[in-house]
């Protein structure tokens, strides 16, 4: 459109400065033909108006309508004269009329002057006998007319033929282009799948078309790599079935030895008979870890029923009140830290499973204790927004390192420097839990940490 719109416009510039000159030049021609003695003429009818002879000074009858004459006597213009319809009629002259008048070459080619009286004249002028110089003039008023004209008759078609252009190209665009039109809308219907997670069905392929045209090339790619990331979803989702069918058959089998461990070494610990303190303290520390060993194996046996879409309970569960709890069971294991609850007026209610949401509060206060110095302030906050309950962990410790915050919800996340140098801690599955519940519960967690200030925001529907 850009390039035709130009083109049309150097034609039409062509076109009208073309037939300008073409014009003129034929007024020029039509000057030659007046004749050197019409001046003359011009100045004795208007003399002599009663005159009938046109023979002596030249025959005036014969000249077209607004013919102008003038001389020049010693450079000043003595007369001027115009052929109107109701005869030949003098023209008042201004000093501005006369200046260009005499700045008139007498090189008998074509000027153009404005007259006051008579707008633009196209003059030519000759030296007479008498050292005079004599002027004839016609009227540019036709050739810009015409010129006009022509404007006017080019503008319309060119408009025209731009208008039919642009609609008919637009048309043929979109026509052509409807294919890739189908390739963007498959694409887009790829971009909604939850890709990241579980078994995904991709949509149909998009239509190809002739693969020697750029869209059919474009749509062939398009549906080849459509068909790989489907065949890389599809085994990645098959090894993540096996894994957690595995992690679940796992958890599930070191439950009863993990238990039976830790159980014999607390009857050994109940022996009533002598036991040597190395004996003691080797099956205190057993029995610590076959707990540490069995918390872990809940844990996960917990995330790979989560992930196995096990439904959970749908019951009303007052969650101010297990904060509430929360918090108790929170200040009586970290005597050491400072404790504040920010509580909503009314008792904050949604729709879950109690002993879950009661996990992912724990969790989150373990979290904030463990790893966190003595003396940090931790408040924990309750309150709704809109049809969402908003649950608030802060604390004002040294913060989460910024190369452990983009994965500190995936499971077996630890940084490598504590936030504390207290030693033990879990196996980095807790914030996981965290995660997976509040996911189960249609809710989301977030996490904004900084040095000197740590905030986990856990969302839930609210009942």
């Amino acid at each position: 459109m850009v390039l035709l719109a130009v083109s049309c416009a150097a034609v039409g510039v062509a076109a009208v400065i073309g037939v300008g000159r073409f014009l003129t030049s034929r007024l020029d021609e039509q000057l030659s033909e007046v004749g050197v003695r019409f001046p003359e003429s011009l100045e004795h009818k208007t003399r002599q108006p009663d005159d009938r002879d046109g023979d002596e000074h030249g025959d005036t009858r014969r000249q077209a309508m607004g013919t102008f004459g003038a001389r020049l006597i010693d450079g000043v213009p003595t007369h001027a004269a115009v052929v109107r319809s109701t005869g030949i009629k003098a023209v008042p002259m201004t000093s501005r009329d006369k200046r260009q008048l005499v700045a008139v070459p007498a090189d008998g080619r074509g000027h153009t002057v404005e007259l006051s009286a008579l707008d633009d004249y196209r003059v030519r002028a000759w030296r007479g006998v008498d050292d005079d110089v004599l002027i004839t003039g016609l009227p540019l008023e036709p050739v810009q007319a015409t010129v006009h004209r022509l404007v006017v008759v080019a503008g319309i078609v060119f408009g025209l033929a731009l208008t039919v252009t642009g609609v008919a190209g637009a048309l043929w665009v979109r026509w052509s282009l409807r294919p890739l039109s189908r390739v963007a809308a498959t694409a887009t219907r790829v971009s909604e799948l939850p890709l990241a997670s579980g078994e995904v069905a991709l949509p149909p392929r998009a239509p190809e078309t002739d693969p020697r045209s750029e869209v059919g090339q474009v749509a062939g790619a398009f549906n080849r790599m459509l068909g790989h990331v489907e065949d890389a979803l599809t085994k990645r989702h098959a090894s993540e079935e096996r894994l957690r069918s595995f992690a679940a058959d796992a958890s599930h089998e070191l439950r009863t030895p993990v238990a039976s461990v830790r159980g014999h070494a607390e009857l050994a610990l109940l022996h009533p008979g002598p036991v040597p303190p190395e004996v003691t303290r080797a099956l205190e520390r057993i029995a610590a870890e076959s707990g540490r060993m069995g918390e872990m194996v809940d844990e996960m046996l917990l995330l790979a029923r989560l992930d196995a879409g096990r439904p959970l309970e749908r019951l009303p569960v007052d969650l101010t009140m297990l904060v509430l709890d929360a918090v108790t069971d929170a200040r009586a294991a970290g005597p050491g830290h400072r404790w504040a609850l920010e509580l909503a007026e009314e008792p904050v209610t949604v729709t879950g499973d109690a002993h879950r949401l009661q996990q992912v509060l724990a969790n989150l206060l373990t979290n904030a204790r463990v790893h966190t110095p003595v003396g940090t302030k931790v408040t924990v906050s309750l309150e709704t927004d809109g049809p969402w309950a908003v649950l608030k962990v802060h604390d004002d410790g040294p913060g989460v390192p910024e190369d452990v915050q983009p994965g500190v919800f995936e499971r077996f996340t630890r940084a490598d420097r504590r936030r504390t140098d207290a030693p033990g801690g879990g196996a980095g599955l807790g914030l996981s839990i965290v995660a997976a519940v509040a996911e189960a519960h249609g809710g989301s967690v977030a996490l904004e940490s900084r040095p000197g200030s740590t905030t986990f925001t856990v969302r839930l529907r609210a009942a």
